[in-house]
C-alpha cells in the first residue's frame, strides 16, 4: 500500500510541477527578418518574427512604421500555417530609405499577451 501511495504522489507532483512550468511560460521574440537593428540595402516584401513558443492567431499583430510613423504594413499578419510560432506581415511596395520601426503583440496558447519592438533601416 505505502509503494502506490508513494507513486499516486509522485505523479501528483510531477503533473503539478509540469503545468506550473507551462503557466509561466510566455512567447518572446527570438529572431525576425529583417534582423533586429540591421541595415538593409533592399526594402523587404515582408517583416518575419519567431517566437519562443506557439501564439494565437487571433490576437496576435505585427505592425511596422517608417520614420515619420506612417503605418506601412498591409495589416495581415498571418500565423505560419506549418509553424505556429512564427508571424509575417507584408509591406508596401518600394519602401524608402530610412529607419523602421516594427511592433509586436502576442498571445501565446497559455493566454500570456508579451509585446515589443525593433527597428531595422533601408539604405542605398
Amino acid at each position: 500500500m505505502k509503494r502506490k501511495q508513494l507513486i499516486s504522489i509522485a505523479v501528483g507532483l510531477f503533473s503539478l510541477l509540469a503545468m506550473a512550468a507551462q503557466a509561466n511560460a510566455h512567447a518572446f521574440m527570438v529572431r525576425a527578418e529583417p534582423r533586429v537593428g540591421s541595415k538593409v540595402k533592399k526594402a523587404p516584401s515582408e517583416v518575419r518574427v519567431w517566437f519562443s513558443e506557439t501564439v494565437q492567431q487571433a490576437s496576435s499583430t505585427i505592425k511596422v512604421f517608417d520614420g515619420s510613423g506612417k503605418q506601412v504594413d498591409k495589416k495581415n499578419t498571418r500565423l505560419d500555417p506549418r509553424n505556429h510560432a512564427l508571424l509575417d506581415v507584408s509591406l508596401e511596395p518600394d519602401l524608402a530609405p530610412g529607419s523602421y520601426r516594427v511592433i509586436w503583440r502576442v498571445t501565446s496558447v497559455d493566454t500570456h499577451v508579451t509585446n515589443g519592438d525593433f527597428r531595422f533601416q533601408i539604405v542605398r
